[in-house]
Formats: structure tokens, sequence, C-alpha cells
């Protein structure tokens, strides 16, 4: 991953292939942004007007490149838009032009766009800390690239032929500064294990079956001081994990219920993360029509998610007791195979009728969110590739947050956005529940289909023991990027929701959450 170090040197003189500054869009042209103060004085204060005429506007996402000035040590300057500046701005907005979203994907597009090259000099504003750690999260976010399964790739983290940009100096960051040191290493703690999450989302199903993921849950454990519990299908069948075993049934890879628990002895609450895990998701005998199972390895990004956050707070050391839970299945069509009509008895001693088996993610996620139940945490938050009504409601960028707490749903949706991960929170409305009465079991999983995204959720909320505080992540849209590249967001896996995660638990490790 790309090395990110802390610069108080002058672009000028520094050594490096590129100086990476932002560009803001004025309402009168493009602006310089600070910090690039000494690379506008080398163009004797005339960069914004050279930047104009090569067709920079400052807009998100742009990228220009131009020849760095005379005495430069480097040998080009990458002008990156940053959006909105100052004086596009109303007075009533503050000075707060540069946020820290703006930040992290302006870094994510220079690095990206620098591939193949081994140093960068970013003089992005930098007003304290929170710039520091967003313009780092943008470069190791940008700067990823998974081409494992390239030939011409000459190592495991080669882009296009090309390495990722190999060191980002982040000019004025202050190297001897606790908190500056601080946000490096969050982002680097963040960054490398979404990043982890972005590999297992983007490995292909032959390789990532149940049993292998679990082996990375448990190599992951045992390096980061994690306990973890992997329960195979022997063990499922002696807990009754009827969910579980009933969408794994039709697979030879057999399904696994892995629990990670990290603890910290000064911790005073205790969150628990569901994710669900099927490494394939063929719709089982109600088989996916063609065309929309190619992509179907991301559908256990939630587990990803939950992975990579539960070892985050570890290696952040947060003071909170931190328990994930990972329902990992392949979901295939066989003669062992669940079928619509069938009864499945869930972990809980619910019944399920299962009417449509590509209503799976459901099953698997019940008896984990049940299993997680039993510990009585303060609150559960699930996350889940679950429905494409979500995206049909909401788009591919965005998730959709549920809850059975109308302030948690307002924390968890806040806890999103601070970190830059668009989300919206969404109602369960109690006359849907209705559509989902079953004649021979005490719950069908499938109900009306117009609002199936909530529907879902309102399943899912079956299986919460009473009492607990609970929230629901749909990422179906957001977890696999069909699309280009944008900002710090590859093309394949995103790694949706770690952030949020891991947000969700410093803020109840500081107290702060609900």
């Amino acid at each position: 991953m790309t090395a990110l170090t802390l610069s108080t040197a002058a672009a000028p003189g520094l050594r490096a292939d590129a100086i990476v500054i932002g560009v803001a869009k004025g309402t009168k042209g493009p602006v310089v942004a600070p910090g690039a103060e000494a690379v506008d004085k080398a163009y004797d204060g005339k960069l914004a007007g050279v930047l104009e005429a090569l067709g920079a506007s400052g807009a998100e996402g742009e990228l220009t490149k131009l020849p760095a000035p005379a005495g430069f040590k480097a040998p080009i300057v990458v002008a990156v838009g940053l959006g909105a500046g100052p004086d596009a701005k109303s007075e009533n907005e503050g000075d707060e032009a540069y946020g820290a979203e703006a930040l992290r994907k302006a870094a994510g597009v220079a690095a990206r766009a620098l591939a193949g090259s081994k140093k960068a000099a970013f003089a992005l504003p930098v007003d304290g800390p929170g710039a520091v750690g967003a313009i780092g999260e943008g470069v190791l976010l940008g700067a990823y690239s998974f081409d494992v399964y390239k030939d011409n790739a000459k190592d495991a983290k080669a882009k296009n032929g090309k390495a990722p940009l190999a060191e980002a100096a982040l000019l004025g960051g202050k190297p001897r500064d606790a908190a500056h040191k601080g946000a490096v290493a969050r982002a680097v703690a963040v960054c490398e294990e979404l990043n982890r999450a972005r590999d297992l989302i983007n490995t292909p199903p032959n390789d990532l079956t149940p049993e292998a993921f679990a082996a990375v849950a448990q190599a992951a454990a045992k390096e980061h001081g994690i306990k973890v519990q992997v329960l195979d299908d022997k063990a499922l069948v002696k807990g009754g994990y009827g969910g579980i075993l009933g969408v794994g049934g039709g697979s030879a890879a057999t399904p696994r219920l892995v629990k990670l628990t990290y603890t910290h002895p000064k911790a005073e609450k205790h969150l628990a993360f569901v994710g669900k895990g099927i490494t394939y998701d063929s719709g089982g005998i109600s088989l996916k029509p063609a065309g929309h199972n190619e992509t179907m390895k991301c559908d256990m990004s939630g587990a990803a998610a939950v992975f990579a956050s539960v070892v985050a707070a570890a290696r952040l050391g947060l003071e909170a007791n931190v328990t994930g839970w990972l329902a990992l299945a392949e979901n295939m069509p066989s003669g062992s195979a669940v079928r619509p009509g069938d009864v499945l008895r869930m972990y809980s001693g619910k019944t399920v009728e299962v009417l449509n088996t590509d209503a799976e993610g459901r099953l698997v996620l019940a008896d984990a969110l049940w299993a997680a139940s039993q510990e009585k945490p303060d609150a559960i938050v699930d996350v889940a590739t679950l429905t494409g009504a979500m995206m049909l409601a909401l788009g591919s960028r965005t998730f959709g947050v549920m809850a059975n707490d109308d302030a948690f749903r307002s924390a968890v949706h806040e806890a999103a956005e601070e970190v830059g991960e668009p989300a919206w929170p969404m109602p369960l409305p109690e006359h849907l529940r209705k559509g989902m009465e079953s004649q021979v079991a005490d719950l069908a999983n499938m109900g009306e289909r117009m609002g199936g995204g909530l529907v879902a959720g309102l399943f899912l909320r079956e299986f919460v023991a009473e009492g607990i505080t609970w929230a629901h992540l749909d990422i179906a849209g957001p977890a696999f990027n069909e699309a280009g590249p944008f900002g710090y967001t590859p093309k394949g896996g995103t790694g949706s929701a770690v952030r949020t995660l891991v947000r969700l638990a410093e803020l109840t490790a500081s107290g702060d959450l609900g």
C-alpha cells in the first residue's frame, strides 16, 4: 500500500515525481486552493489563469497536468478539482470551503492518476489533523488496485501494468505533531482494512468459498489479537442454524458462521456487527436471469465490511467491545438445495416458509442476528447487499438505513455522512409486515413486491431480541461499482460501510453513540 509521510518541506525543493495541488471552482473561474502558494508564486501568481487556459474549472474530479515551473525538482504539477470554492459560497456557510470529503475525493483522483510514480507531494489545503486524515484516506483508497489474476501484473499490486503510487508526502502536515501523526495512523489502519475488504469482494468465488473466507478471518484475528470462533456445517447442524444451512445446502462448498470478538479492558459498551456473506449467489432454485449473475461474487460485501471494521477497531485500540458475525454460505441450485415451499426452522426457533430462494440473505442474517442478540450487546448493526429494491430507491451510490429506534437510525445516518459514505434513513412501515404471513410457518421470506427493501428490513427485525437497539444497512447499491472509477472509489468492490462501522465503534468507545 502507498506509504504516507508528513512533510514541512517547501514544494519547489522537494524531490518527487509530481506536486499535487487543489483547484476550486469559483464564480469567476478556477481558484488556486491554499497549500499551493509556493507553486502559484512560481507562476508569478498567474497559475489560475494558466489552468483556465488549459480548460480547467476546478470542478470536482477534474484533473489537469502541466509542466512544473523552472527550479522545481518535480517535473509536473497535477491540479485536481475540489468543487465549489470560497467565492462560490454564501456568507452563511462560513470559511469551510474545503470539507473532508472534497479533500478525500481530490486526493483519490490524483493518487489513481499517478499510478507508476514513486513519490508525489500533496500540497492540498491542510488546516488541522482532520484534513491530514482525509487526504491520507483519499490517497490510500484512490491508489487501490486489484490485478492479482492478471498475467501482465509484475506484482500483486500492479495497476494496468503500473504499480500504485509508492509514497505520498502530505505537505503542511506536521511530523512531530501527535494529532497529525495520529490522523495518519488512523487513515492507514482503516484504509488497509477497507482495501482488504475490497480484495475479498473482488476475489473470484471459486477461490473465496465460505471456508476460505473463514480462514482469512482466522489469520487476521491471530495477527491482531482478536478471538475467533468458526462454526462449520457440522457445528451449524448441532446448533440448529436452519437459515444458514438451508441457504448453503445446495453447494459443495459448505457454510460457515464466523464470530470475531475484540475486547478492551476499559470498555463499557458492546457493539455487534452482523454481515451477509453469500460468497456467490446464483439465486438457488429461483435462479437469477441471464445478465444478473456475473457480479454475484460481491454478495458477501456485508461480511467483508464487518470483518474489516472489527480488525480496524482492534488496530486502533478502541475502548469498546466489538463483535463481528460473518454469515457465510454459497447459494447454488442442486438436488440438496432449499426449494420454494420448504420450511426452515431458524436458530431462534421460528419457522420460515421459503417462497423465493433468491431472498437468501435475510435467511443467513436471521440466524446471525439471533446469535448476536444472545450476548445482549448495547446495539447491533447488520450490513448486507440485500435487495435490488434498495437500488431502485436510492441508486448505486447510497445505502439505506433502517432501525427499530429512530434516534439510533439518525445516529447511524449521521456517522455515515460524517465519514463520506452517502446514506439515507428509510422507514419500517408496520402495514408491510402482514404481507409476510404464512399459512404453514411463522412467517415467509417474501412479502409485498412494492417496498421490497423495507419488507426485508421488517423480516430481519423479527430476529433481533426484544430490547436490543438495532440498525440495518442495505448496501446493495454502493457495494460494487460496475461503472468507471470516481473520486477514491475504484471499479469493482468498494468496501462500502467499513468507514461507517468504524466510526460507530469510535463513537461507542467515546460514549457518544445514542
